[in-house]
């Protein structure tokens, strides 16, 4: 087999191959074995039909395809490892000659790996505000367990107060109408964690039990449903029942209640490490985040736009996908924030992402840092416990879909990127 390599631009190198005649025929009756073993063919059992009749049934055509499709994978393995080609997506053929007796000649396209010039990324020092934890936090996390142990309690002798749990009533017009599913029967609210729309929990405050009332709100201009986005509306409303919380004692019994703790010190203790190991994790989130972007603004890359756009086209499935977890519909999505915005907004994400990307696989190289079976094994187990699947039935599932194993080996090399930076560079705290 001959090649003939020719660079052209946007990263892409123009591929000449001219197989032997004779591999050319090879190709060609593999595949007519192959057809046979499918093709229905009156008078012969499958498999048993001999060449020419093939021919007339198929058709030489279809046998070429067939032969090139089943051929391509291993020439191409050839000439990307003879050339030493670095490529990033899947090479096309662009044109062939397939005439038997002579040798085959195919033209293709291969896109390569852009080249990344990394500036300085060792020895670097890089300003980080440092992560603060409110003075309250400690007392805001008891009151937080507090809460969540209060009982509650039904209450007939006041009105409403701006903490309490209501039952109510309730139906929703705007603009004269009837809203789509804006009613409710005997509906739970806690007024003071309320998601309605601004302003409606605090109307249901000072009402007395019993007591029919309307209240008059707006909805956001960002609401997604856009025929009410920015309409005032009105919702006539009954109180049915009005509940308080009432807060247990915070004393030693408590603290064995909520955990391992023999007394509320205890508790303390445990609640203040928590908080002094969030800091620390988001102090070297924050660290590791700005070495990154520093090195990656000091590398240089041109990136070409067909990478851009697989980017954009994945980034665009996950917002999808994201969209319907939510809820929401790509249709309602687009409507709400206009396609051009979307895709924008994608296509910038994606440019970032792709020189991430090649700027981590750079240093890796030039560090020598490899994923090894150890790293993987680490990253399945981690995976593992997230969805309580124990390691051999978590690679058993993954095996059906073995993008993920690229994923999350590319997770891992991430990683110990980060990593790597982390320890070789410097962090100045503000």
């Amino acid at each position: 087999m001959e090649t003939k390599i020719e660079r052209l631009p946007e990263n892409v190198v123009k591929v000449e191959i001219d197989v032997p005649a004779k591999d050319a025929v090879s190709y060609y009756n593999n595949a007519v074995k192959r057809i046979a073993q499918y093709v229905n063919i009156p008078g012969f059992r499958k498999g048993k039909a001999p060449r020419s009749i093939i021919e007339q049934n198929v058709g030489e055509e279809r046998i070429k395809h067939e032969a090139l499709e089943s051929a391509l994978p291993k020439l191409f393995s050839e000439v990307i490892k003879e050339n030493n080609l670095d490529v990033v997506a899947q090479p096309y053929v662009e044109s062939f000659k397939y005439n038997l007796g002579e040798d085959l000649q195919i033209t293709a396209r291969m896109e390569l790996r852009p080249e990344v010039t990394l500036g300085e990324y060792k020895n670097i020092t890089v300003e980080v505000e440092e992560y603060k934890t409110s003075d309250d936090a400690l007392q805001n996390s008891i009151n937080g367990l507090l809460e969540r142990s209060a009982a509650t309690v039904v209450v007939t002798d006041r009105k409403t107060l701006a903490d309490d749990i209501v039952v109510f009533d309730f139906e929703g017009f705007a603009n004269g109408e009837k809203i789509e599913h804006g009613d409710a029967k005997n509906y739970t609210l806690d007024l003071a964690h309320s998601s309605f729309i601004p302003g409606f929990a605090e109307q249901l405050v000072d009402r007395a039990l019993g007591e029919y009332f309307e209240i008059s709100v707006t909805f956001p201009e960002t609401y997604h449903e856009k025929k009410l986005a920015g309409q005032p509306a009105v919702f006539k409303c009954k109180i049915n029942e009005i509940k308080t919380k009432v807060l247990p004692e915070l004393n030693d019994e408590f603290a064995q209640k909520v955990g391992p703790f023999k007394t509320v010190d205890d508790l303390k203790a445990d609640i203040q490490a928590y908080l002094d190991k969030q800091k620390e994790d988001i102090d070297r989130t924050n660290s590791e985040k700005a070495i990154f972007e520093k090195v990656v603004s000091n590398a240089k890359v041109e990136i070409q736009q067909s990478m851009i756009d697989r980017e954009s086209e994945q980034l665009l499935e996950e917002y999808k996908q994201k969209l319907q977890m939510q809820g929401f519909t790509w249709e309602q999505a687009v409507e709400a924030q206009g396609y051009d915005a979307i895709m924008s907004n994608l296509k910038e994400d994606a440019q970032i992402r792709v020189k991430n990307s090649l700027v981590i696989d750079k240093i890796a190289k030039e560090e020598n840092i490899t994923v090894s079976q150890a790293d993987f094994g680490a990253k399945l187990a981690e995976l593992g416990r997230m969805y309580q699947i124990d390691t051999p039935t978590m690679i058993k599932q993954l095996s059906q879909t073995p993008g993920v194993f690229n994923s999350l080996s590319q997770q891992a090399l991430n990683e110990k990127v980060a990593k790597f930076l982390a320890d070789n560079n410097n962090v100045k705290f503000k």
